[in-house]
């Protein structure tokens, strides 16, 4: 293998031009000394990946513009490494464009290598991503977890070393806790920090998954989940009355089954009571919006019901 080419850290200048870049491509300023780090051209075969790299998901359209951009202008930011063997590296900072110089057909990638023990390796890479929000919110959570868990740290040591509060870590660590299916969503970005955050109310995983579900097929906000949630938190109450039926109703499977294929139907809680002569369908919604929806799949193309409604009677006042 052939020997990097090694350059003094502080004679080079990291950008190869003075005009500004492309908008896809980050330009580091003039270099200036770092203790223990020096610039080389190494084969980017002799750079491996960094195992604890806290990003897991990288976007391919953004990749494919950097390496078009790699192609026509070269690398303009160097990654940085650490050595690990004879002839042998591995990623601190510049995943992305290692793997775009990959893509690019390069042979040899610029970087700076630096002395640096596991700790300052995840801690440099997390932050990095973090300062360029590169990191989707389950990926931030994984890596704070694994800080916390491989080094001992408490949320109070941890906020400061990456420079978040205390309630930012916290926070962002709960949505690990949320369904699986849940997380998917949000690591896809199908769903917002908010959204999961307002989900981690919702204990039972089959409601969670329920009202993610509906968070993408309504785009509601986070404050109409908010109040969602809030209205399902209420429910314990009214239901621990409920399960006591009254006077001759009936209690069955096929009444049961019935609730919950209408509640999967209108996506919200349905309850289903059959007496000897009658009975009631109750369909609870958490705002008038959600009204208007569970109305919409009851007459659609009707338009907002409620709305015309309230005209009606105004016109009538007049």
């Amino acid at each position: 293998m052939a020997a990097a080419k090694v350059t003094s850290i502080a004679a080079k200048t990291v950008s190869r031009e003075t005009e500004e870049p492309p908008e896809n491509v980050a330009v580091a300023d003039t270099a200036e000394e770092v203790p223990g780090a020096h610039f080389a051209e190494l084969p980017l075969d002799a750079i491996t990946p960094n195992p604890r790299q806290p990003r897991e998901v990288f976007d391919e359209e953004a990749l494919a513009e950097l390496v078009t951009s790699i192609q026509e202008v070269g690398l303009l930011q160097p990654v940085v490494v650490r050595q690990t063997g004879p002839q042998r590296y591995e990623l601190i900072m510049g995943e992305r464009r290692w793997r775009a110089c990959r893509e690019a057909g390069l042979e040899k990638i610029p970087a700076i290598v630096r002395a640096t023990d596991d700790e300052k390796l995840l801690l440099d890479a997390l932050l990095e991503n973090l300062h360029r929000a590169q990191l989707n919110p389950l990926e931030e959570a994984a890596a704070y977890d694994q800080l916390l868990r491989d080094f001992k740290c408490t949320h109070d040591e941890l906020a400061d070393r990456i420079g978040r509060s205390r309630s930012q870590v916290s926070n962002t660590l709960r949505l690990l806790k949320l369904s699986t299916s849940v997380q998917l969503r949000v690591a896809s970005g199908v769903l917002s920090a908010g959204h999961a955050r307002a989900l981690l109310a919702v204990d039972d995983v089959e409601e969670q998954d329920r009202l993610a579900r509906r968070i993408v097929a309504e785009g509601l906000s986070v404050r109409s989940v908010e109040e969602i949630v809030r209205v399902m938190a209420s429910e314990p109450a009214h239901t621990s009355k409920a399960k006591k039926p009254r006077a001759g109703a009936r209690v069955s499977p096929a009444l049961t089954g019935l609730a919950s294929r209408l509640s999967d139907r209108f996506e919200t809680r349905v309850k289903v009571d059959l007496g000897q002569k009658k009975g009631k369908i109750v369909v609870e919604f958490a705002s008038i919006d959600d009204l208007e929806r569970i109305l919409g799949t009851l007459a659609p193309g009707e338009g907002r019901v409620l709305d015309k409604s309230l005209a009606e009677e105004k016109d009538e006042e007049d």
